[in-house]
């Protein structure tokens, strides 16, 4: 009687170590799975703040041109006014003529 108690008891056991080891290692595999895609994000997100640094330099660098143009006197201001209307008009080909692609 005790014995075959004690069989039943340790399969029991070891029945349950097993489903728990199977568990652990989906765990683990998940864990992994996280690290990998934690690692992958951050390089994503480290890229993109090297381009918005690089970005944000070159356009501080533009606003500094600009400002120096318009302060050098009326023939520059000329200038600058063919320039700003030259850069509309180029947005306004490029938004109706993307917008009539994209649709």
């Amino acid at each position: 009687g005790s014995g075959k108690m004690e069989n039943i008891m340790e399969s029991e056991n070891n029945r349950m170590v097993d489903n728990l080891a199977s568990k652990v290692s989906r765990l683990k595999g998940i864990a992994i799975d996280i690290e990998r895609e934690s690692k992958q994000q951050n390089d994503y997100l480290g890229g993109m703040g090297d381009d918005f640094g690089s970005a944000s330099g070159l356009l501080g660098g533009s606003v500094q041109r600009l400002s120096n143009m318009m302060g050098a006197g009326k023939s520059n201001r000329r200038l600058m006014c063919y320039l700003i209307t030259g850069l509309v008009f180029i947005f306004f080909v490029l938004y109706y003529g993307l917008g009539k692609i994209v649709r």
